[in-house]
């Protein structure tokens, strides 16, 4: 439903601006496979709402795997008033807030360099010519200009520095008087063209897969290991990885952006390529039986049995592999409690022996205190004992059979 959605508006697209549809109907499309995305969400209140009105963002994303061309997905998902975009740009990164000088290409929308986006809705560029090599980075920027916005759609705690200036400043090499910001905005998803072999990987999951305490700038969340990993074999190297965690994620209540369940038609069903999804969800509702603020936080490991089952359901109804991942320790976090750590246990046993998944990564296995399996293994903890650091990171990502993805 949702593609067939971008395929309107892309043909609305091309209506207004005048691009007759024989003409775009001689382009070839040829078929897509997403390299990188992100989970969009409302941004609600204090400093993650901004007044972008009449300024340039420029943001950086880690593709996984390259391509000849790139097409982008731009997102009003959240939005309560149309969002209009201008003189969008893409071009390789250089690790700040410059590009790589003779590769900016320009993004149209139907031919067209401005686009409207209703409330609501996502829509996808045109084929962009940048070749976009894999681990590469590609900085996205694009002109909004004066208008009316009363929602922004972003994703909060990109662990990656993006920029926004003053006035039209899509189409310069180098911004100025730039500011930095932490998150993602309008933008959550880039594809590159299939070749044999191309598929995704979606990642489903809270701040241990969105990257919480790995290092700003560096790409060392769990995903990125794995895709650095697909990457260097060579018959698994067509295997993007799509990064679709929300920090403080919940699979039953909306929290932080809607829960799993709510959102998972756009980011994982509705997500180019995608073959095959690794499930890490459930902490953050088990978190909140240490204090519990309302009746629906009382969760049990059967309801989020049943939850995570849905998942996995609707994964095999759309073709998808769905990999069960079991819940890393979380002993000495603010939010631990024994009736939390019980449901914890139940749900990774029920995640290793029912035989809903396809597949299993042990994450818990892989991460716990070989002296006390209720906590972190030392090396792997971030401090606040609930979110690895790097090396926490890295030992998750390579701790990944790469045979759960041969076909």
């Amino acid at each position: 439903m949702l593609k067939r959605c971008f395929s309107v508006l892309a043909f609305a697209a091309a209506v207004a601006a005048g691009v007759s549809p024989s003409h775009s109907q001689s382009v070839l499309h040829p078929q897509w496979v997403g390299t990188w995305a992100a989970a969009p969400y409302l941004a609600d209140g204090g400093f993650n709402v901004r007044p972008l009105s009449g300024v340039t963002l420029r943001q950086i994303v880690h593709v996984s795997v390259g391509g000849p061309q790139i097409r982008v997905r731009f997102t009003n998902a959240f939005g309560t008033d149309p969002l209009t975009i201008s003189d969008a740009h893409a071009a390789l990164g250089t690790g700040s807030s410059a590009v790589q000088p003779g590769a900016d290409q320009s993004i149209t929308f139907g031919g067209a360099n401005t686009v409207r986006i209703p409330p609501g809705a996502e829509i996808f560029s045109d084929p962009v010519a940048l070749t976009v090599p894999p681990l590469s980075d590609v900085a996205v920027s694009f002109y909004l200009p004066p208008q009316v916005m009363r929602a922004e759609t972003y994703h909060g705690f990109a662990d990656q520095d993006n920029y926004v200036a003053d006035g039209d400043q899509a189409g310069a090499q180098q911004l100025t008087q730039p500011t930095t910001f932490a998150s993602w905005y309008f933008l959550d998803g880039i594809d590159v063209p299939s070749s044999a072999g191309s598929r995704a990987v979606v990642t489903l999951g809270d701040s241990i897969t969105d990257g919480a305490k790995s290092t700003s700038n560096a790409n060392r969340r769990w995903p990125d290991v794995l895709a650095a990993r697909f990457s260097q074999d060579p018959k698994l190297s067509h295997i993007a990885v799509l990064n679709e965690g929300i920090g403080g994620n919940r699979v039953l209540n909306d929290v932080t952006g809607p829960s799993a369940l709510a959102r998972l038609d756009r980011d994982v069903l509705a997500q180019s390529g995608a073959r095959y999804v690794i499930v890490l969800e459930s902490i953050n509702d088990i978190g909140r039986l240490a204090h519990l603020q309302a009746p629906a936080d009382a969760i049990t490991a059967p309801q989020l049995e049943m939850a995570l089952k849905q998942i996995a359901d609707a994964a095999h109804e759309h073709g998808m592999k769905a990999i069960g991942a079991t819940l890393t320790p979380y002993g000495g976090a603010t939010y631990y409690s024994d009736a939390g750590e019980q449901v914890r246990e139940a749900v990774n046993d029920w995640i290793r022996t029912s035989g809903t998944f396809d597949g299993v990564v042990d994450f818990d296995k892989i991460t716990q205190d070989p002296q006390d399996p209720h906590r972190f293994n030392p090396l792997y903890d971030s401090g606040d004992h609930l979110h690895p650091g790097d090396t926490g990171y890295k030992a998750m990502g390579e701790g990944i059979d790469l045979a759960l993805f041969a076909n």
